[in-house]
């Protein structure tokens, strides 16, 4: 199948919004794996004079996650999505947490400009057209020394944890996404992970981007091997 896209992608999450919550509720340590990630960026303080930006939200709940270690930070969530972000910010929510329907790719038309003193993605790498331009956006985001957490479908190059992935997404997550019209999306899913960097290849792609102190650090469970998070950091000075 053909990946899909810009605005076809974001289509098909406009669609899904209704049920995604659901899905990922069934998915075992979800929500769990978002908070350690958060914990991984290793910010102090609860977060308190920081401000912090979640770049495809979705329906909140990497912002639910970054609120809930850092709940003195002050959170610009970002999606493609106007479906999915309708949902995040229908949640409620403490003061700090701001709402922004844009495309990553045109951030500053939508008033979103930096610094920043860490960006959190999850699962938005491996959708957009040309991660090395948006690595690039997110580094001339970030204040120098500002850190970067990358939570992303990234096999290890194992040939059974890409039999795993094809178990699951196949088996699972498809029979039951057709059956709530959204099948396109979540075949998308599955060819996006297969067709998408290795572990350690978007460690390389970091690097390139100007990034130091690059990790790619796994998540536990049945996504081990599967799911990584990737710290890594704005140098202070230009290289």
């Amino acid at each position: 199948m053909t990946l899909l896209r810009d605005d076809d992608l974001a289509a098909a999450f406009d669609h899904a919004s209704r049920s995604y919550d659901a899905l990922v509720a069934a998915n075992p340590g979800y929500h769990a794996h978002l908070r350690r990630s958060v914990r991984r960026l290793g910010l102090p303080g609860y977060g308190a004079g920081l401000r912090l930006l979640d770049l495809g939200c979705g329906t909140g709940a990497s912002t639910a996650a970054l609120r809930s270690e850092l709940p003195a930070a002050h959170i610009t969530a970002v999606d493609a999505s106007a479906g999915m972000l309708e949902r995040a910010a229908a949640k409620p929510w403490a003061d700090g947490v701001t709402f922004v329907h844009a495309p990553v790719e045109r951030l500053a038309e939508a008033g979103v400009t930096g610094p920043f003193d860490a960006v959190f993605a999850a699962y938005l790498l491996r959708n957009v057209d040309d991660p090395d331009a948006v690595l690039t956006t997110v580094h001339d985001l970030l204040a120098p020394g500002g850190r970067l957490a990358v939570h992303e479908y990234t096999l290890s190059g194992r040939r059974a944890d890409r039999a795993v992935w094809t178990m699951v997404s196949r088996g699972l997550v498809q029979p039951v996404a057709s059956a709530l019209g959204d099948g396109a999306l979540y075949r998308h899913l599955r060819r996006s992970v297969v067709d998408f960097d290795t572990a350690d290849r978007f460690t390389d792609r970091l690097d390139a981007a100007g990034f130091d102190t690059v990790r790619a650090l796994p998540l536990p469970g049945w996504q081990t091997g599967i799911t990584h998070t990737f710290v890594a950091r704005r140098p202070e000075t230009a290289r």
